[in-house]
Parts: C-alpha cells; structure tokens; sequence
C-alpha cells in the first residue's frame, strides 16, 4: 500500500507533500475557468478554480473578474486583492502541465 503524506494549513487538511516557500510566477485565464499556473519552481500546472466554493469566490464566475488575475507576493488574487489563494493550495489542487511541440 502506498503512504499519502498529510499536511495541514490554516486548520485545512491536504494529501501530498508541502511545497513549502513556493510562489506564484505567472497564472492565465483559460476556457471552464481553468488556469495555467507557473510556480517559482519553474513548473506549470493545470488549476480548476471552479473546485474554490462559497461566497468570496462567486465573482469567479464573472468572466471579467476571472480575466484579470493579478501576483502579489506569489499569491494569485482577484479585485485588487478581495479574492486570494494560497499557492500551496493552487499547487497541491493543480496538475502537472506539460508542453507538447505541435
């Protein structure tokens, strides 16, 4: 049987290992409210932002709110800062993205 490691963040339980120090890079809008995230590791990785529920993240929805991502600190945030994510979280909730030549 496989271990699954265990971390926990601000009262949240997460599987996998701690990307401790990670940042944010770069994050663009895609189609379905996905993101391509580049991480201070130089790794891209696929995020659903439709997975972050409740209230604070229903301007998500909004296809100009959802457009302009901004980088603060190597966090993601929306609305100057009203909306944010943790890059821990976007990196554990993400997959790995990678570039084919076409």
């Amino acid at each position: 049987m496989d271990k699954c490691d265990m971390y926990i963040v601000d009262d949240v339980c997460y599987a996998g290992m701690m990307k401790t120090g990670i940042k944010i890079n770069n994050a663009k809008p895609l189609q379905g409210r996905m993101m391509l995230i580049e991480f201070s590791t130089g790794e891209k990785r696929l995020f659903d932002t439709t997975i972050l529920k409740g209230s604070a993240f229903a301007p998500l929805e909004e296809e100009e709110v959802f457009n302009n991502p901004q980088i603060f600190h190597g966090f993601i945030n929306w609305k100057n800062g009203e909306i944010d994510v943790s890059p821990e979280k976007v990196y554990s909730d993400s997959v790995a993205y990678n570039e084919y030549d076409s």
